[in-house]
């Protein structure tokens, strides 16, 4: 993969063979096959979304801390989560819990169409200038993502990059037909990475079990929810492929 040009924000040389060491690692997990997914990871510099003392840290597969107690996710997460929505060129991708910005960076170095909410006002306004200076075309507003952004929906695909206890309705509805939901759902102790997926252009929401994950709870105003609790075993209605992909799930992850 050829290096970056560092005048369009993004390093080139020794960072960008980092990062090629890193997709050759996540293509030897086998989960990650998609190219358009694999090109974004080697593109974003991912050492200019965590603090600058942890930039040797960047390119390990690992999640690391950032602002307001937050962290970064694993690469191999967020290169699932933006595979398995089906991020690419002419795809409208909402993003509910910016973080850092990176999650948001990958979606648009797909050729997405990206809009990220985050609800922490510092985090919102820090990776909002940051991916400015990247030059990454991210719609970006400080809200409540379980809200969703209804003004700019329905979208192709939605990726939520905190936990809920159950899925919000509102986020559901503002699916277009054919539309993905990546979601993990679960309490503090047991979690688990689900994509919905709308039915043509009616009501049907089949959906599948990837992993077991832990992310920090979905904050906000708690609503209308599409299932039960994901613990109690209740479901209404979907596929139960539980694939156990083997993403790690030790660390707590914020985009």
């Amino acid at each position: 993969m050829a290096d970056v040009d560092a005048n369009q924000g993004r390093p080139s040389g020794p960072r960008a063979a980092a990062r090629r060491a890193l997709v050759s690692l996540l293509m030897e997990r086998g989960e990650i096959r998609d190219p358009r997914v694999l090109r974004a990871v080697a593109e974003v510099p991912r050492e200019r979304f965590v603090p600058e003392a942890l930039g040797p840290s960047a390119y390990c597969d690992v999640a690391l801390p950032i602002d307001c107690a937050q962290t970064i996710s694993q690469p191999y997460v967020v290169a699932l989560m933006t595979q398995l929505v089906g991020a690419g060129p002419g795809r409208r991708i909402l993003e509910v819990g910016t973080g850092s910005g990176y999650q948001a960076a990958v979606l648009a170095a797909t050729g997405a169409e990206v809009f990220s909410v985050e609800i922490i006002e510092e985090l919102a306004q820090r990776a909002a200038e940051r991916l400015g200076s990247l030059h990454y075309k991210v719609h970006s507003r400080q809200g409540d993502g379980r809200q969703g952004w209804p003004e700019e929906a329905p979208f192709d695909g939605i990726v939520v990059t905190a936990a809920p206890r159950q899925v919000p309705a509102s986020l559901v509805a503002q699916l277009a037909p054919g539309g993905r939901l990546v979601v993990p759902v679960g309490g503090a102790g047991e979690q688990e990475l689900w994509r919905l997926t709308r039915v043509g252009d009616g009501p049907e929401i089949s959906w599948e079990r990837i992993t077991a994950v832990r992310f920090v709870p979905l904050t906000g105003q708690v609503g209308a929810s599409f299932m039960a609790d994901a613990g109690s075993g209740t479901m209404r209605h979907g596929l139960d492929r539980d694939r156990r992909s083997g993403a790690a799930p030790g660390a707590r992850h914020r985009q």
